[in-house]
């Protein structure tokens, strides 16, 4: 038996490979599926099976391009209707992988089709459970994120309070746990930077599993502090359950090199959105008008979804040299299909060409200092609520204007102002202020290093203290 974690740390995902006797079963397999052929043909080993723990919302999984390819069976667990074919599983129905046996689990919470896969070895002894959002480490998956149910998410809160205790606590504290995510990841709250843990570990640390706990104590607990989804969740959850399209041809469309003469005319013929996926450093030192910066080296794909509201929208790149397929590819994981090229020679044919560049001012945090005490400035902290709660820089004009909301809360702010902006490092803020300069503000001083290089300057900071917790 072989069992393989495929970790991408973009995603925070954990896709697996499992093997036994020349059989190979693929757990939440990502949208680029030709990585699980070429293992398995390198082991000459057969794909079977292809397990969907549910419905993912954070991704575009690659179950349905990797049946057509190999022709292995999509199973999900009870309760899951598709618009292409599968195997809806019963609850402790088992499947034969060559040696191994794998049970059907349903653990419904996270979402009613919800389902932990039980891996039973060659000897009849229950190895590792492969526990989807249902149980991360650390964590359980957050009960809000039903597609079209009438459920409140009070009520698969409790469903997945007895889905815990019912299925996943009574097994042996060997069992090793294998989740769908690890830290990152926007399907929890406090996921554990490991992605492989003990059941045993998890039933001693992970505050959900706690055996004198009440369901209501557990519902308020797992529902404390969970921020609105993100809104391409329910857009990759409806592309998982209706299907989408073919992986490569979504990257034959985009992987397509464009001089700066083709990539000006796509990009207006098109009304394509401009993409630059460089370093913050150099997006700030030159840029194509209008165009959005995120970063491939960041939170890159999660923060696309969050961003940027159209599935459809047409989208036209400048990246690293090198990068352009890996950007198409990323982009896919989590639905964003229409990318039409990329510029050729990227931003320095851009200049070459003679056509128009633009800057964001940036100073360092010492500079920023200065002005800080010299005047009453106008500082914008674009960081998540929590961060902000956290500590915060002192001052009647600080504002906190969350990236994750920017498209909701542009009226918040005053375009006639001046704004300077930070987030923890730097990354975050140039996206903000990508955005909020092709709507019109121009009036916008990015703070290099954010405040993490804010901090070590000498402006006063404060924080909100919970009461009930001194």
């Amino acid at each position: 038996m072989k069992i393989e974690q495929i970790y991408t740390g973009c995603l925070a995902q954990g896709a697996y490979y499992i093997e036994s006797n020349g059989e190979v079963a693929i757990i939440d397999p990502l949208r680029e599926t030709q990585q699980y052929v070429d293992k398995a043909n390198k082991e000459n080993a057969k794909i079977k099976y292809i397990f969907e723990t549910h419905f993912h919302a954070d991704f575009v999984s690659g179950h349905v391009d990797l049946a057509k390819k190999t022709g292995a069976t999509i199973i999900f667990g009870p309760g899951a209707t598709t618009e292409y074919d599968i195997h809806e599983a019963e609850d402790n129905e088992t499947f034969r992988l060559g040696n191994v046996t794998i049970k059907v689990l349903h653990t419904p919470g996270h979402t009613l089709e919800s389902t932990t896969f039980l891996l039973i070895d060659e000897n009849g002894k229950n190895h590792a459970i492969f526990s989807g959002d249902t149980l991360f480490l650390g964590d359980v998956g957050r009960p809000d994120l039903a597609i079209k149910s009438d459920l409140t998410k009070e009520d698969l809160a409790g469903m997945l309070y007895e889905s815990l205790r019912n299925k996943i606590m009574p097994l042996e504290d060997d069992v090793i746990v294998y989740p769908a995510h690890g830290a990152g990841s926007a399907c929890g709250k406090n996921l554990s930077k490991e992605t492989v843990g003990v059941l045993g570990e998890q039933k001693q640390t992970n505050y959900a599993l706690r055996e004198d706990m009440t369901k209501e104590e557990f519902v308020e607990e797992v529902l404390d502090g969970i921020p609105p989804p993100p809104q391409y969740f329910a857009k990759n959850a409806m592309m998982n359950k209706s299907g989408y399209d073919n992986f490569e041809t979504v990257l034959q469309k985009g992987d397509v090199a464009l001089s700066a003469e083709d990539f000006e005319i796509t990009a207006n013929q098109e009304d394509a959105l401009v993409l630059d996926v460089r370093n913050e450093k150099d997006f700030v030192n030159g840029h194509i008008p209008n165009s959005i910066f995120i970063g491939i080296h960041g939170g890159f794909a999660p923060w696309v979804g969050a961003l940027i509201t159209d599935l459809k929208q047409p989208i036209l790149l400048v990246t690293p040299q090198g990068k352009e397929k890996e950007t198409v590819t990323r982009l896919s994981r989590v639905g964003y299909d229409n990318t039409l090229g990329y510029l050729d020679g990227g931003i320095e044919a851009w200049k070459k060409s003679g056509r128009d560049i633009e800057t964001i001012e940036s100073i360092t945090a010492e500079e920023f200092s200065k002005h800080y005490k010299s005047s009453n400035i106008n500082t914008l902290d674009v960081r998540k609520e929590g961060e902000y709660k956290a500590e915060h820089l002192d001052g009647d004009n600080v504002q906190h204007f969350a990236l994750d909301f920017i498209n909701d809360n542009m009226n918040a702010i005053d375009n006639h102002k001046t704004y300077y902006m930070h987030c923890a490092g730097g990354y975050r803020s140039v996206i903000a202020a990508s955005i909020l300069k092709a709507r019109g503000f121009d009036k916008l001083i990015d703070i290099a290093g954010g405040f993490d290089a804010i901090k070590k300057t000498d402006l006063p900071t404060t924080n909100f203290i919970c009461p009930s917790r001194l």
